[in-house]
């Protein structure tokens, strides 16, 4: 009776742990899922996938090559990116339509045209770009295919860097320093180097050496 239990016992201990065997892991564990699309990574996972060595995140080829967010695929010439920036610049996308000013301003696909360029960034900082007032900034004050106009170009960039642009931040400290106002020119050096503007902390550090600037302003920076 106990060779006949003990195989009986055996039998249903091979029997409960291929109950375990075969009623786990009917889904795939989530280190086979994207990290951006959230969907399992097709099989077999190493021609459908790579991995990204900054992060060690396991990313699939669709994510690699398209956007991560609207999954269309990234183009691969000038021409491809013009339209796609077009057709955003269409819906009133305002950081498509600075992107088109950028490309009017710099030549870039488009034939040259400041003025063009000009309008597009004011309709895009309308609209709440901030790169665009940055653009716009830079364009007046050192007067580069329109009427120069430090007052206008320092006003543009004052209203970005009061929503965080840093290099906005960083000329309109180098318009207070150019002007003499060391104290001015230091706070705003300060708040943008805090934002890891390295280029501001060594504006500091010169104007320290310079004797327009004070240690502890340095060390606060």
């Amino acid at each position: 009776h106990r060779k006949q239990h003990k195989k009986a016992c055996k039998q249903r201990a091979a029997e409960l742990k291929d109950d375990q065997l075969y009623s786990q892991g009917h889904e795939r564990p989530e280190g086979e899922f994207c990290p951006i699309c959230a969907l399992p990574t097709p099989l077999p996972k190493e021609d459908h996938s790579v991995i990204e060595v900054c992060c060690m995140k396991k990313i699939c080829n669709g994510c690699n090559l398209a956007c991560a967010f609207c999954r269309t695929p990234c183009p691969d010439n000038d021409a491809d990116v013009l339209a796609m920036v077009q057709a955003r610049v269409a819906k009133n996308d305002p950081e498509a339509i600075q992107m088109l000013g950028q490309k009017y301003f710099y030549g870039l696909g488009l034939q040259k045209d400041v003025r063009r360029a000009v309008e597009l960034w004011t309709e895009a900082a309308e609209l709440g770009s901030i790169e665009a007032l940055n653009s716009l900034g830079g364009t007046y004050y050192s007067g580069n295919g329109v009427q120069q106009d430090k007052a206008k170009g320092v006003e543009f960039w004052t209203k970005a860097a009061m929503q965080g642009h840093v290099e906005s931040r960083f000329n309109v400290g180098c318009h207070d320093l150019h002007k003499g106002n060391h104290d001015r020119a230091v706070r705003h050096f300060q708040i943008s180097a805090k934002m890891g503007h390295k280029i501001s902390l060594d504006a500091i550090k010169k104007m320290l050496m310079a004797g327009v600037a004070t240690k502890e302003q340095y060390t606060q920076a």
